[in-house]
Order: C-alpha cells, then sequence, then structure tokens
C-alpha cells in the first residue's frame, strides 16, 4: 500500500472506478455551478432515489393540504413572477412531512420537517421546496445521500442509531448550525400549524427590466410558534403517532384554516461576491440586520384532500418547476436537487407523474413528451417532435428566451465554497445559542443534547460531539459533559 493510499482503501464508484472526492461535487470554481459530467454524483443521486419502494426515501411520512396563495405586498421592483404580483390569488397545495422516518414513523420524534408548497400558476406549477429550518446540515449534494443514511437505520440489526447520526455529524462540522436549530424547541413542533417553513436556499429572482437580485423565503407561521418538549413528544409518540397528521386534518375540517405570511429577504445582485458570508451556502442564514424581511403574500389551507393517497402520497414537489422571473443560484444543494427531486418521482410515481392529480397543471400543457408507462393524456402537440410545420408550439424565445442565470468562470475543481470574511463552521450556531435563545432555551438545548449523546453513542464518537458543543459555545459544551458524565 502506497503511503497515499487511506488506510481502508479508495472509494470506488459501482463499477470499481476510484472517485475524485465523497465531499465536494465538479464544479466551475469553488463557487461556480455543477457539471453535469459528474458521473459519479450522478450515480450517488440517481442510486439514492432508487432505494425503496414504494415509499418517498426521505420525508415519507407526511400530510397536506390544498389552500389559497394571496399577495398582499408589492414585490414587482424584485420579480416579474406571474402568481407574485399585486392582488393575484393562486390556488395551492401544501405537504408536511418528517425526514427520516418511514411512513408509520410517529410524527413526533426530534427530526426537521419537511415544508413543501406547489403554487399552480398561469405559467406553470411552481414548487418551493424547503423545511421548518433556515439552515442543513450539509452544503454539498456530494455528501447529502450519505447523511440520510446516517439518519436511518442499520443495515445489520435495522435500527435506528444515534452513533451513527453524531459520527457523521462530528466528522462534518458544517452540520453544527442546523443540529443547533434540530437539538433545539424548533426540533419538534407542537403541530404543523405552529411552525415556520423556509425556502433555506437561495434563488434568483429577476424583475421586467431583466435586473437581478438573489433572494430567501420565509415563510411565518400566523399561528404562532410552538413545540413539544422531548418527554411531551415522547410520550405522543406512543399515544398518537399521527398526532400532526391528524391536527391539521380536523383543525381544517372543523373550519379553523391555518395560515402563514410569506416574507423574503433580498439581496442585490452585486452584493454577492464580497458579503461577509458566502450567501449561496444553505449551512448559513442571512441576518435580518443585513436584509430585513419584505411581505410579500399570505398562505391559507382550507381544503382537505378527498383521498390521501391521490393528493398527497402521488404529490411531487421538485425545485426545478420554476417560473418566469424565478431561477436557481450557485447553491450547491440546490443545483444537485434540480436533478434529484425529479429523477426520484420518475422512479416512485412514474415517467408521467405530472399528470397526476395533485402535479397537474392548471396552466395550459404544450408538451411534446410522449408515451411512458400509465400515459393516459396525449400530447396537444401537432407531430411528435419538433421543430415541425404541421402547427406544432414553438418556444416563446423572445419572451421566455433569457435565463434566469449568472455569469462564472473558472477551472473544474472538487473544492468547498471560496471562504469569505466571517465564514466558519461554528460562528453562526454560537451566535444562535447566545444571542438567540433565551436561558429557558438553553436549558432545554442542553437537556436535549445530552439526552441524545446518553443514549447509545460509544466513547470516541462521544468525545468528538462534546468537543463540537463546545466549538459551537464553550459554556454549552461544558454543561452538556457535565450532564452526560453523570452531573
Amino acid at each position: 500500500m502506497s503511503p497515499q493510499t487511506p488506510a481502508h482503501g479508495y472509494t470506488t464508484n459501482n463499477v470499481g472506478i476510484p472517485v475524485e472526492s465523497d465531499e465536494h461535487s465538479l464544479t466551475v470554481g469553488s463557487d461556480g455551478p455543477i457539471l453535469l459530467q459528474d458521473h459519479y454524483l450522478i450515480e450517488k443521486m440517481a442510486q439514492f432515489n432508487r432505494e425503496r419502494v414504494p415509499e418517498r426515501v426521505v420525508h415519507a411520512k407526511g400530510g397536506g393540504a390544498y389552500g389559497t396563495f394571496e399577495v398582499t405586498g408589492d414585490v414587482t421592483q424584485f420579480t416579474k413572477a406571474d402568481f407574485l404580483q399585486p392582488g393575484k390569488r393562486t390556488r395551492m397545495l401544501a405537504r408536511f412531512s418528517t425526514v427520516a422516518g418511514e411512513q408509520g414513523s410517529p410524527d413526533t420524534w426530534r427530526d426537521p420537517r419537511g415544508f413543501a408548497l406547489k403554487f399552480y400558476t398561469e405559467q406553470g406549477n411552481y414548487d418551493l421546496v424547503g423545511n421548518n429550518t433556515p439552515v442543513f446540515f450539509v452544503r454539498d449534494p456530494q455528501k447529502f445521500q450519505d447523511f440520510i443514511r446516517s439518519q436511518k437505520r442499520r443495515p445489520d440489526n435495522g435500527l435506528r442509531d444515534n452513533d451513527m447520526q453524531w459520527d457523521f455529524w462530528t466528522l462534518s462540522p458544517e452540520s453544527a448550525h442546523m443540529v443547533t436549530w434540530l437539538m433545539g424547541d424548533r426540533g419538534i413542533p407542537r403541530t404543523w400549524r405552529h411552525m415556520n417553513g423556509y425556502g433555506s436556499h437561495t434563488y434568483l429572482w429577476v424583475n421586467g427590466g431583466g435586473k437581478r437580485f438573489w433572494v430567501k423565503y420565509h415563510v411565518k407561521t400566523d399561528q404562532g410558534i410552538d413545540f413539544l418538549t422531548q418527554e411531551q413528544a415522547d410520550e405522543l409518540a406512543g399515544a398518537d403517532g399521527d398526532h400532526h397528521r391528524r391536527d391539521l386534518f380536523q383543525a381544517i375540517e372543523r373550519g379553523d384554516a391555518p395560515s402563514w405570511t410569506m416574507y423574503v429577504q433580498v439581496m442585490p445582485f452585486e452584493d454577492a461576491p464580497d458579503y461577509r458570508f458566502n450567501p449561496f451556502d444553505l449551512t448559513k442564514v442571512w441576518p435580518h440586520g443585513d436584509y430585513p424581511l419584505i411581505e410579500v403574500g399570505r398562505m391559507t389551507l382550507n381544503e382537505n384532500p378527498e383521498d390521501y393517497f391521490v393528493h398527497i402520497e402521488q404529490a411531487a414537489f421538485e425545485p426545478s418547476n420554476l417560473v418566469p422571473g424565478i431561477g436557481p443560484s450557485p447553491d450547491k444543494m440546490l443545483l444537485g436537487r434540480l436533478f434529484s427531486y425529479p429523477d426520484t418521482h420518475r422512479y416512485r410515481i412514474g415517467a408521467n407523474y405530472a399528470q397526476l392529480p395533485p402535479n397537474r397543471a392548471e396552466a395550459t400543457v404544450r408538451s411534446y413528451a410522449k408515451d411512458g408507462a400509465m400515459r393516459y393524456e396525449p400530447s396537444r402537440a401537432a407531430a411528435p417532435y419538433a421543430p415541425n410545420s404541421y402547427g406544432g408550439p414553438e418556444a416563446d424565445t423572445a419572451r421566455f428566451g433569457e435565463p434566469a442565470g449568472w455569469a462564472t468562470a473558472g477551472e473544474m475543481v472538487r473544492e468547498a465554497y471560496t471562504l469569505r470574511s466571517e465564514d466558519d463552521d461554528w460562528g453562526q450556531a454560537g451566535t444562535m445559542v447566545r444571542e438567540v435563545l433565551d436561558d429557558a432555551a438553553r436549558e432545554r438545548l442542553a437537556h436535549n443534547i445530552s439526552g441524545h449523546l446518553k443514549n447509545g453513542v460509544t466513547p470516541p464518537v462521544l468525545a468528538r460531539a462534546l468537543q463540537y458543543w463546545r466549538n459551537v459555545d464553550k459554556e454549552l459544551g461544558d454543561q452538556v459533559a457535565h450532564r452526560v458524565n453523570g452531573g
């Protein structure tokens, strides 16, 4: 074995070819877009999407409802998106979920909550696929599959395992900000009605004059934030494993329609290169003092689905559903999801999933897509190819041809984002502990962390975990260590 060879051998792809990185996707420069020729990333995402049949690999347990989104603010100076123009009302579908658990798992496990929205706009479906947290555990899609497996069940005994979770987290310091959210009060919302939602990623908005802006979405509950303690959640997991699903259905059934107000943070396009944090890093937030919230509109959920399987289990949300006036950003996690989500839908519910009731556009569809399993609506094109001379649809390049994008250049590399002046893995998590949480919330955080660490975490991983929390905040880390060691 040569000195350069890892002790346990090098990682290969599925046909034995050595891979170039376990952590970094192939991008144009460290801040640039991900390249399609990163065959190992594609292999990981495509195979990961096919690991389970038929439930979702991630976000399997959930529920949702239909409703309406009404624009209450004026963001026309930032975006030309038709459904965001003043006074517009748009039918929509929302789905809430846990991340790691299977279909039969309790709603009240400590876990992030998926917060997926589908807007049936006049220019096609727009999907905002986020969580109840503004950040995430990893910043590169190369690590996403590995992260999820660390939160799932062990291959040998089929049990979930805290040691696997902390092993991954402590070897991935970029997770610290998200784990602080997860272990705090927001880790177990009282109900779906009592949690915020976030687009989490940075997106690009383009206005009618072609001017570009970076944005982050915040969807704040009008019912007020509320949470369950760990002990309350554990009791409910045994008494009513469908607590969250039941609560949403019954609230709408009795006419108590929940609502959320959508806001955005807007960053001038020119600010991004010199901003103190990398604005495209999914493990970071933009402080509101730098970019305050701007009201956009209100969503109200007032219609339970007539059939859960048809409308919720078959609902397919994908960040690649972007309407004119909205585009992606250099966020590597977002760019990976643009491929991964539609791919998993094609596998899980079929190539023609867009024709299923919850995914069917209310806008007119003029697509050249044809055939495939379970297709029941023919193409409306006059001929099955483009261009054609028989009156088929043609791309309106004059109106929609300008991509909502950005310029980039650089060598093909596998590197982390370029560090900014205040970029590090621990700083924002520490700020949250010291400046956002009050004394009672910090006490509950220490209680939750120590309880989790005392449940099956092995000594080598435990030692790293205690140092992990000292890196976030020395006082918190010492308090956790004291509790774990029997204090």
